[in-house]
């Protein structure tokens, strides 16, 4: 049953002209101050999350975007911030992006916030998928093979790491610790201090479906996946379809090249990128997406029937992560959260509260 609610937002700067016919993704350039208000604007937004009983606050890690997309560059700083600020929500990092970090400083940072925020910050690890941040921290990306390698050998070192006790690694990637003269003896091993007060670690981790490899990974170090893009069937109501449409629009100009929306032809990521092209080739719609259940819109009674269909499905689903597009405005985002908290949420509260009294 589903018993947790979440919402994930990346922190973007206030677009215009949204769609596939308005300004291209690669034209699109803010000034730094519009990077700063969106850092204020994921303040508010996790504030209106834990006001309204939502459970988790879900980040990304992104870097180097003058698009104004995604600017949040260090999750575990961020959340520490917001879990000062707030009372009761968890804040989740989706994701760590292991490659770029030497992974004893990550382990570090996330012990320290472990600590100081008594577990409210949930770690999370991933590849990544930009070149333009990957490669510019001098790890591989366009290496996929790479990529991955080191992607777990940072995993194994984080959870060697993780346990508090005297560890060393020798691997392709990182030699820890190094033998090297230290007070009168040769370093053998490290210990992570301080080391995380709760064990294990809870972790999570992006999925995609016929990864065996990476369920085999995940199960090793007993991490959760998450599994994006949404899966409710049904229609929607036309005018909510209608407001949504551009910002799903703006949503694909962003993500669709990025390996991350499968079965797209280069004439269709061309035409996302030049507007000129438009109408040339066919392009995703949310029509499509809600038919393939990728994207919910309408009524709140529309919504609880969508997702109480989920839950029938995946009787093991027990949280469900609810977002917006790309350049939905903060104060829409904002009404959005409270209108799903008061209309939707309280339908499953409620059947799990009876069949408690039952």
């Amino acid at each position: 049953m589903i018993t947790k609610f979440d919402s994930s937002y990346y922190g973007t700067a206030d677009m215009e002209n949204l769609g596939y016919t308005g300004t291209p993704i690669n034209d699109r350039c803010y000034p730094q101050a519009q990077f700063a208000k969106a850092l204020h604007k994921v303040v508010a937004y996790a504030k209106c999350m834990d006001e309204r009983g939502y459970n988790t606050f879900w980040m990304a890690e992104h870097h180097f975007q003058p698009e104004g997309t995604e600017l949040i560059p260090n999750l575990l700083m961020m959340a520490m911030h917001l879990c000062g600020i707030t009372k009761n929500i968890n804040i989740g990092c989706g994701f760590n992006i292991v490659p770029m970090w030497h992974p004893l400083r990550l382990a570090e940072d996330y012990a320290m916030a472990d600590i100081l925020t008594g577990g409210r910050i949930i770690f999370g690890v991933g590849r990544g998928y930009h070149t333009r941040e990957v490669e510019s921290f001098g790890a591989p990306l366009l290496d996929q093979n790479a990529n991955r390698e080191m992607f777990e050998e940072g995993v194994d070192v984080l959870f060697k790491a993780f346990e508090g006790k005297p560890f060393s690694h020798k691997g392709k990637y990182w030699t820890i610790p190094p033998e090297v003269p230290y007070r009168g003896y040769t370093l053998k091993e490290i210990t992570l201090i301080p080391a995380p007060e709760r064990l294990p670690v809870e972790c999570w981790q992006p999925i995609q479906s016929g990864s065996e490899r990476a369920f085999e990974f995940m199960a090793k170090y007993g991490i959760n996946g998450v599994i994006g893009g949404g899966s409710a069937e049904g229609g929607a109501v036309e005018q909510a379809i209608r407001e949504a449409a551009p910002h799903y629009e703006e949503n694909m100009k962003m993500f669709g090249e990025l390996r991350l929306v499968r079965a797209l032809t280069d004439e269709q990521i061309a035409a996302m990128r030049d507007p000129r092209l438009v109408g040339t080739v066919k392009l995703p719609t949310i029509e499509d997406a809600v038919k393939a259940g990728g994207f919910l819109a309408g009524r709140p009674e529309d919504i609880v029937e969508h997702l109480k269909a989920v839950e029938k499905r995946y009787p093991g689903l027990d949280r469900v992560i609810c977002a917006t597009p790309l350049g939905t405005p903060l104060d829409v985002q904002l009404a959005d959260l409270d209108r799903f908290a008061k209309e939707v949420i309280p339908a499953f509260r409620d059947t799990r509260t009876a069949a408690a009294a039952q």
